[in-house]
C-alpha cells in the first residue's frame, strides 16, 4: 500500500473509541485503522486517556430493577440496536502478504473477495454494494471506473470515503489506497477516479447527499444515497 497522507480527526478518534459513532462510521474508521499505523497507535492513545478517566470515577450504585430493565430492553430490541453500533475492533493485516484484498473489519460485512461482490449500476459506470448495517448511518462500497467522475455535490451531514483500492482527486486533494477523506456541510465537490486502475472506495452517510443536477436527484431515492 502507497503511503497514507489523508488521517481521521480527533473528534473521529474520540468517537470512536467511546463508542458513540453510528455503525457504519465505525466500520469505516475500523478499516482505516487496521490499514494505518499511524492512526492504530493514536487509537491506543485515546484508549489509554480514557482508561485513566474511567479509573478515575467514582462506582454508581445500581438500582434493584437493573437486572429485569436489561432484560426488558434485550426482549424489545433496544440492546440489539446499541450492539449494532458498538466499537469494531480494527485487527491488523498486511495486505500485501494476504489472500484476500479486504481489510479484516470489513470481512464480516462483504467477505474477503473485492472480486466478488454484487455491484449495482447507479450510472456513469459508477456501481455500489450497499452494507447491512444500522439505520443511523448508511455505509456502501462504491466502483468508479478509471477516469470517471460521480456528480458533483454536497453534503447534508458528514461522509467519510475511504479509498481500498485506485485513487480519486477532488477540490480539495488526492486521495489513494488508505486515505480517508472527512466532508461535511461545508464542502461541495466532484471526486474523478485517478486514470489506470478503478476506484473502489468505503463510504459512509449519515444524512442524504445533496447533488447539484437533477438527474442524480430523482434518482436518489431509489439509490438511497
Amino acid at each position: 500500500m502507497t503511503e497514507i497522507r489523508h488521517h481521521l480527526t480527533d473528534a473521529l478518534m474520540i468517537g470512536y473509541c467511546a463508542g458513540t459513532l453510528p455503525e457504519g462510521f465505525n466500520l469505516v474508521v475500523a478499516t482505516h485503522i487496521s490499514l494505518c499505523d499511524e492512526c492504530r497507535a493514536r487509537m491506543h492513545e485515546f484508549e489509554s486517556v480514557g482508561g485513566e478517566i474511567l479509573a478515575d470515577e467514582l462506582p454508581q450504585a445500581m438500582s434493584d430493577q437493573s437486572l429485569s430493565d436489561t432484560l426488558d430492553m434485550i426482549e424489545a430490541g433496544d440492546i440489539a440496536e446499541q450492539a449494532a453500533s458498538a466499537y469494531i475492533r480494527p485487527e491488523t493485516t498486511n495486505l500485501a502478504q494476504s489472500s484476500s484484498n479486504v481489510p479484516l473489519p470489513l470481512q464480516d460485512y462483504i467477505g474477503s473477495d473485492l472480486d466478488k461482490v454484487k455491484w449495482r449500476k447507479v450510472g456513469g459506470g459508477v456501481k455500489q454494494a450497499i452494507l447491512k448495517t444500522s439505520k443511523t448511518a448508511s455505509v456502501r462500497l462504491l466502483h468508479i471506473p478509471a477516469g470517471a467522475a460521480v456528480p458533483d455535490h454536497g453534503h447534508r451531514g458528514t461522509e467519510l470515503t475511504l479509498v481500498l483500492q485506485g485513487a480519486f482527486s477532488d477540490e480539495t486533494d488526492r486521495f489513494g489506497a488508505g486515505d480517508i477523506e472527512v466532508a461535511n456541510e461545508d464542502l461541495n465537490h466532484q471526486p474523478v477516479a485517478e486514470a489506470g486502475v478503478d476506484c473502489i472506495c468505503l463510504a459512509a452517510t449519515d444524512a442524504p447527499l445533496r447533488f447539484n443536477s437533477w438527474i442524480p436527484r430523482i434518482a436518489q431515492p431509489f439509490l438511497r444515497i
